[in-house]
């Protein structure tokens, strides 16, 4: 099992039972992958969130490549909103943290013909008992009720996996029943990162409302903030 944030919650959007990544929970997983750069850009002291805006703080830059990309991406003097630096690069998120899973050996990729000589890669992962018990810790936190003092990963995906609907964590009757401890730790993520899961919720909504999928978007949406705007994204077939 990875360490690398990112690359858990690419796994985490894994459904064990169904032996598959389901397509409905991979439709923000470019938004999803950025947030978790994001997070651990903050839990690091590399961007600041005051005030609900981001920005970027001086010092070297992550050693993870994807991550160090993220953080060149933020604005460097006047804060912004979250939304943008999610959003606009969605689509480019999928592939080289998928790339780190297959090198590290986690995920394969399986070469499948579909119709005619039409060919698509099906991503299997490796170690499904080790997502299964991810997965378990991240339910765990919320479940089990207890304080949390720092930003762990676990938290953090269990906040971010209720933003995007992810059924390989939370069912729709999970939400609903463990709405209060829900509600609770959210509170908790947004205190060490203000904004960052709202921006989340938005972009997500925003590449559903348009029929978007693979963590890709087709066209410009409204948000919360009408001074935001998302940039059109082409629609790709990612690899599942």
């Amino acid at each position: 099992m990875p360490t690398n944030f990112a690359q858990k919650l690419y796994l985490l959007c894994y459904t064990v039972k169904k032996e598959k990544f389901q397509l409905d929970n991979i439709q923000g997983r470019g938004q999803l992958l950025r947030a978790g750069a994001m997070t651990e850009l903050a839990r690091n002291g590399l961007l600041d969130a005051t005030g609900g805006k981001v920005r970027r703080l001086s010092g070297n830059p992550p050693e993870d490549p994807f991550a160090a990309s993220v953080w060149y991406d933020l604005p460097e003097d006047k804060p912004k909103g979250w939304l943008k630096f999610l959003h606009n690069k969605a689509h480019t998120a999928e592939t080289p943290v998928r790339d780190q899973l297959l090198a590290s050996g986690d995920v394969a990729i399986e070469r499948q013909k579909k119709v005619a000589v039409v060919s698509t890669n099906r991503v299997t992962v490796v170690h499904p008992d080790l997502v299964h018990a991810l997965q378990d810790r991240v339910r765990a936190i919320v479940l089990d009720g207890a304080p949390a003092d720092d930003l762990t990963d676990e938290l953090a995906m269990a906040v971010l996996a209720v933003e995007l609907e992810l059924t390989s964590v939370w069912s729709k009757e999970d939400r609903r029943t463990h709405k209060s401890a829900l509600k609770a730790q959210a509170a908790r993520f947004d205190a060490f990162v203000p904004g960052l899961r709202k921006a989340l919720r938005d972009s997500y909504l925003a590449s559903r409302a348009v029929g978007g999928g693979w963590s890709a978007c087709t066209a410009t949406t409204a948000t919360r903030n009408p001074r935001e705007t998302l940039q059109p994204q082409p629609v790709t077939r990612s690899d599942r």
